[in-house]
């Protein structure tokens, strides 16, 4: 396992796919520490439990969507500033200003290149 730097940014990425988890996992590894939640409530649960310093969250998830997790987020006082990045298939204009209106900081369509995810996360992160 590679070392991580000492005061190493912490970016949780919330997907159900276990697909896209591990190509996140493989985008950052080398930059960020990752941690992967599968839903909505395992997000909170480590937002709550974790320092996580930004959060990358897919749109179409069961149960309770990213969106509904984003506006979530937004609505907890410690949480109001936290960077998040929806990272998702749906890239219509009308999807991107749902996302910009859940309290998302940034919306990254998929299929997505890896420099690109970490120039975005970059821009947000210094």
């Amino acid at each position: 396992m590679t070392e991580l730097p000492s005061g190493q940014r912490t970016v949780l990425a919330v997907d159900d796919s276990k697909i896209m988890q591990e190509m996140i996992l493989r985008a950052l590894h080398e930059t960020y520490e990752v941690l992967v939640a599968d839903n909505a409530v395992d997000a909170l649960t480590a937002i709550c439990h974790r320092a996580v310093d930004l959060l990358l969250l897919d749109v179409s998830m069961p149960d309770i969507d990213g969106l509904e997790l984003c506006r979530t987020v937004r609505s907890m006082p410690q949480f109001k500033h936290l960077p998040i990045i929806m990272l998702t298939s749906r890239n219509s204009p009308f999807d991107k200003v749902q996302g910009r209106v859940a309290g998302a900081t940034d919306y990254l369509t998929k299929p997505f290149e890896a420099d690109q995810l970490r120039q975005a996360i970059g821009q947000i992160l210094t």
